[in-house]
């Protein structure tokens, strides 16, 4: 008999949340099992803070309108966002600089006026 499809991606998932407890395990790991398709780890952050970490394995299925997943094109896509928001950033430091550089102009000849007009004062 044939299993269903999410039988199969169920046994896919615990296969590889198998793979990846036993990674872990033999990396001196502690592995906590949370869920049916999630491991968390505690861990220090570099100030020695307790923390987790948490791994979820899923394998999807795709849309509701039957558009299968497809994890290159979401791996382009994601590119692509890192990418734009690089742009992004980029394009903020330099109006971001011109700024400062008009501000500070500003401020240079804020200050001559002052000395111009605090010398025309003693005079």
């Amino acid at each position: 008999m044939a299993l269903s499809n999410k039988a199969l991606n169920d046994k896919l998932r615990e296969v590889y949340l198998s793979k990846l407890v036993e990674m872990f395990s033999n990396d001196g790991e502690e592995v906590l099992r949370t869920g049916s398709n999630e491991i968390a780890l505690p861990v220090c952050d570099e100030e020695n803070n307790d923390k987790f970490v948490v791994l979820t394995v899923k394998v999807p299925t795709g849309s509701r309108e039957g558009d299968l997943y497809d994890g290159y094109s979401m791996a382009e896509d994601y590119k692509m966002k890192l990418a734009e928001k690089a742009e992004k950033n980029k394009e903020a430091a330099k109006r971001k600089a011109a700024k400062i550089e008009r501000d500070k102009k500003q401020r240079e000849q804020a200050a001559a006026i002052k000395a111009k007009k605090n010398k025309g004062d003693e005079e």
